[in-house]
């Protein structure tokens, strides 16, 4: 039986207070979700090992990569990033920004994969911001162009938040389309400039933001000619998200993922998948939400 190839670690999850707005189990209760709907027999699932201090100095300050593998970041900079340094966000983050490499080459040989975490597009060169240590985004595509495994990449981020950090690090990389599809009135306070900037307005439904979402899709693909797409799936577009603004419902989220991930097969360009954000105090609600993406991936691809 064909299946899709899924990245993920058991060491994702991170220690928070109670009430904060990060889900800090957000990783093994999507991994949980994915199995209990029965998903996982249509997976195969790898493991990433951490990425080194040296390799993250492609898109990172090495200063900055010392200070979150040691936990002497300062508390303004704590306070900046959203996250209390701890032993297991240090761990998680070095492991994770591997995850989405792991998964662009799954889905070079495969044509898509899917990771169970990454979608850390608020992380700039030397400061970490939005809940975002590191920056997987960028840290993949240059990663992957460096070791000669394609030489054009599309970053194709529906977070509900622009990619701020993405787009700033990318700025003077001419092999890679950066597009962020986000909400006009939302963090970060201060924008970036990606190659394709698309701004929405507050309380778009399904049916307005498919509609814009199509005009997008092709509106990159007149502009550059990727061999891969890095899709940062975020359900932070949907209505009941804490941080959102958007007015999309379950059916819409479920259609943005197939609009997606169909425009690209069909393309013949491989596409690899991450999480992004999602905000809820329930955390299975959040869980159902992740696993959208997983369900658009077997139904277009299997």
């Amino acid at each position: 039986m064909k299946k899709i190839s899924w990245v993920t670690h058991p060491q994702y999850d991170i220690p928070l207070p109670k009430n904060h707005k990060f889900t800090s189990s957000k990783f093994s209760d999507l991994y949980n979700e994915l199995h209990r709907i029965g998903l996982s027999k249509h997976a195969d699932i790898f493991v990433p090992e951490k990425a080194s201090v040296k390799d993250l100095t492609l898109v990172h300050d090495q200063q900055y990569i010392e200070k979150i593998k040691n936990g002497t970041l300062e508390n303004h900079e704590e306070r900046r990033l959203g996250l209390k340094w701890s032993p297991e966000l240090a761990n998680r983050s070095f492991l994770a920004v591997n995850g989405t490499f792991l998964t662009t080459i799954k889905a070079i040989e495969k044509g898509v994969a899917c990771h169970i975490a990454g979608g850390t597009h608020h992380s700039h060169y030397n400061f970490g911001s939005g809940y975002c240590v590191f920056n997987d985004l960028a840290y993949s595509s240059i990663h992957l162009i460096n070791k000669g495994f394609v030489n054009k990449i599309l970053i194709f981020d529906c977070d509900v938040h622009q990619g701020d950090g993405t787009a700033s690090i990318l700025n003077s990389h001419t092999n890679i389309f950066t597009c962020s599809i986000h909400c006009k009135n939302n963090f970060p306070a201060r924008k970036s400039i990606s190659n394709l900037d698309v701004e929405l307005g507050d309380n778009l439904n399904s049916e307005q933001y498919l509609v814009i979402l199509n005009e997008t899709l092709n509106n990159c693909m007149k502009q550059f000619e990727p061999d891969l797409v890095i899709y940062d799936a975020g359900v932070d577009i949907h209505k009941n998200d804490e941080l959102g603004k958007l007015d999309v419902d379950d059916q819409g989220l479920l259609l943005r993922d197939e609009t997606v991930l169909s425009f690209f097969k069909e393309l013949s360009i491989p596409i690899a998948t991450v999480i992004g954000g999602g905000y809820s105090k329930d955390n299975m609600e959040l869980a159902k939400r992740h696993s959208t993406v997983f369900k658009a991936a077997k139904n277009i691809f299997l």
